[in-house]
């Protein structure tokens, strides 16, 4: 995604989830496709795309939620913007 290449052969180890970032993790799986791009590359997510699709199926605890989501999109960007760099 955004020229972030997995290696070929995925590490295959199972790994837990804890209850509490389960929506966070599902909700940025649901909006993932709706990252802005700009001049220089990726720039974030589309917050009010973001916002209208957790409406949409509905999760709770949105302030909270939306915290957690945000250092999951700063990860997302650092390795884009890694991968980025390595290629260019």
């Amino acid at each position: 995604m955004f020229g972030v290449k997995l290696p070929e052969k995925l590490n295959k180890k199972d790994f837990k989830i804890l209850p509490e970032n389960i929506d966070a993790i599902s909700l940025f799986l649901r909006v993932q496709t709706q990252f802005r791009i700009g001049f220089g590359g990726v720039t974030g997510l589309d917050y009010a795309a973001v916002i209208q699709v957790a409406n949409m199926y509905s999760y709770n605890k949105l302030p909270s939620l939306f915290e957690k989501l945000q250092i999951m999109e700063i990860k997302a960007l650092e390795l884009i913007n890694q991968e980025g760099k390595n290629n260019g």
